[in-house]
C-alpha cells in the first residue's frame, strides 16, 4: 500500500504532465471559436482559413517527430519544460499578432508544443504509475484534454457574451496565456521519472525517486528496471526501426490514424461552422459547443474509470461502432438537409463514443506497448501519424465541406468500420501489465 504522501505526490505528478493535456485540448479548439473573425480580419479564402487552422497541426507533426529525441536526452519532465514555454510564447503571441503572417508563425510554435506534450506527457505518468493504476493516470492526460476543450468553448461563449467587437478573437486566444504559464510554474518543481533515471544511469537517483514514490524495495525496482532495459538492447539510444518492433510499429500508426480518421478533431476545430451551416447563429453555436464539450468531459471520465477493468480493445471496439452510427447520421441529415435539430444530439453522441473509447485508449496504448529504451520514440511515432493525419484532414475540411456537407461525415462513418474488424483480429489486449512484463505478453522476448 502507498503511504498518503506518496500518494499526493504521485497525484501531482501525473496532474502536472497531465497539465499538457489541458493546454493541447485548450490549444487545438479555442481555434473554433475564432474562425469566422480571423476570415473577416484578414481577408482570407476558405483555403487560407483551413491553413490558419491546420499551421498548427503542422507544428504538431514536428513537435511530436522530434519530442521523442528530446525526451531520451532530458528526460519527459526537462523536455516538458520546453513545451510549456513554447505554450507561452504562442498564447502571447497569437493575441498579439500584427498580421496573419505572424499569427501564422505563433501558431506553429503553439503546435511545436502540442505535438511535444502529446507524446511526453503520457510518457512521463506512464513512467511514474504503478500497473494497476497506469491506465487511470495516463488518462488524465485525456482527461486535461477534454477539460481544455471545454474551457475553450466554454471561454469563447463568455468573451463572445461581451460583445468586444474587433479585439474579441484576441481576447479568446489571450485567455491560453493564463493554463500556459501555470503548466510551466508545476514542472519547476516535478520529479524526473525513475526509468530514464536508471537508463542514464542514475541509479542512486533513481532509487531515490522510486522511495518517495512509495517502492517497497526501490532498491529491487530498480534492479528489474535495469535488467529490462538489458534486455531491450541497451543504452537510451536503442533504436526503434528494427524487424522485432515491426508489429508494434503498426500499433502506433494504426492507432494514431483512426483516431483522426474518426473526424474529431475536425469536427471540434470547425464545430461553429458546421452549426452555422445548418443555420444556426453564433450564439447558439457557441453554447452547443459548451454543451459538446460537455459531453466530451462525462463521457471521457466514464472511460477512463472502466478501462483498466474493461480493457483497450474492447474499448475500442464499442466505440468504434457508435461513432460510425453517429457519422452516418450527421452524413444523413446534411444529405437530404432536413431534420436539422437531429445535429446536436448525433454530434453529441459521436462525442461520447470517441470519448469513451478511442479518446481514453490512444495515449495510454501507445504509453505502454513500447519497451522503455524506445518508449518515447515508439510514443512521438504514433503520435506524429496521428498530427500529420489531423492536419491534411483539417486542411481539406472547409474545402470538401464546401461542396458537399454529407461527405466528410460520410467517409469517416466508413473508416470506423475499417477500424472495428482491425482492431477485432489485430489488436493485443495490455490491461494488468507492468511495463517490463509488457514486452514478453506482447511475444517479444
Amino acid at each position: 500500500m502507498l503511504t498518503h504522501q506518496a500518494k499526493v505526490l504521485l497525484l501531482k505528478s501525473a496532474i502536472t504532465g497531465a497539465l499538457g493535456g489541458l493546454l493541447f485540448g485548450f490549444d487545438t479548439a479555442v481555434i473554433a471559436g475564432v474562425t469566422h473573425s480571423l476570415q473577416v480580419q484578414y481577408a482570407l479564402t476558405e483555403g487560407q482559413k483551413g491553413f490558419t487552422v491546420a499551421i498548427a497541426l503542422y507544428g504538431t507533426v514536428i513537435g511530436a517527430i522530434f519530442s521523442g529525441l528530446l525526451g531520451q536526452k532530458l528526460g519527459s519532465r526537462g523536455a516538458l519544460r520546453i513545451m510549456g514555454v513554447l505554450y507561452v510564447v504562442s498564447a502571447i503571441g497569437c493575441a498579439f499578432a500584427a498580421n496573419w503572417e505572424m499569427f501564422l508563425v505563433f501558431r506553429f510554435l503553439g503546435g511545436l508544443g502540442i505535438g511535444g506534450s502529446s507524446v511526453l506527457g503520457p510518457v512521463y505518468i506512464a513512467e511514474l504509475s504503478p500497473a494497476k493504476w497506469r491506465g487511470r493516470m495516463v488518462g488524465l492526460f485525456q482527461i486535461n484534454i477534454v477539460i481544455g476543450i471545454l474551457l475553450a468553448y466554454l471561454s469563447n461563449a463568455i468573451v463572445a457574451h461581451f460583445a468586444l467587437g474587433a479585439i474579441e478573437w484576441r481576447v479568446q486566444l489571450g485567455v491560453g496565456i493564463l493554463p500556459a504559464a501555470f503548466f510551466l510554474i508545476m514542472l519547476l518543481t516535478a520529479p524526473q521519472s525513475s526509468r530514464w533515471l536508471v537508463s542514464q544511469n542514475r541509479i542512486d537517483e533513481a532509487v531515490l525517486t522510486l522511495a518517495n514514490f512509495g517502492s517497497p524495495d526501490s532498491r529491487a525496482e530498480v534492479d528489474a528496471i535495469t535488467e529490462s532495459l538489458k534486455a531491450e538492447g541497451g543504452g537510451a539510444q536503442h533504436g526503434l526501426f528494427q524487424r522485432r518492433y515491426s508489429f508494434l510499429i503498426f500499433l502506433a500508426i494504426s492507432i494514431g490514424l483512426f483516431n483522426q480518421l474518426s473526424g474529431i478533431n475536425a469536427i471540434l476545430y470547425y464545430l461553429n461552422d458546421i452549426f452555422a451551416s445548418a443555420g444556426f447563429s453564433s450564439v447558439s453555436s457557441n453554447v452547443q459547443a459548451v454543451v459538446i464539450g460537455l459531453a466530451n468531459l462525462v463521457a471521457t471520465l466514464l472511460g477512463i474509470s472502466i478501462i483498466d477493468k474493461v480493457g483497450r480493445k474492447k474499448l475500442l471496439l464499442f466505440g468504434a461502432v457508435g461513432c460510425g452510427l453517429c457519422l452516418s447520421g450527421v452524413a444523413w441529415v446534411f444529405h437530404v438537409n432536413q431534420h436539422l435539430t437531429l445535429l446536436l444530439p448525433l454530434l453529441v453522441g459521436f462525442i461520447v463514443f470517441f470519448a469513451i473509447s478511442q479518446g481514453s485508449v490512444i495515449w495510454v496504448y501507445l504509453s505502454e506497448v513500447f519497451p522503455t529504451n524506445v518508449r518515447s520514440k515508439g510514443q512521438s511515432l504514433g503520435s506524429s501519424t496521428h498530427w500529420i493525419a489531423n492536419g491534411i484532414i483539417a486542411n481539406a475540411f472547409p474545402y470538401i465541406a464546401v461542396h458537399s456537407r454529407a461527405l466528410p461525415f460520410a467517409f469517416f462513418a466508413l473508416m470506423m468500420a475499417v477500424q472495428f474488424f482491425t482492431v477485432l483480429f489485430l489488436y493485443p489486449e495490455t490491461k494488468g501489465q507492468t511495463l517490463e512484463g509488457m514486452q514478453a505478453h506482447l511475444g517479444l522476448h
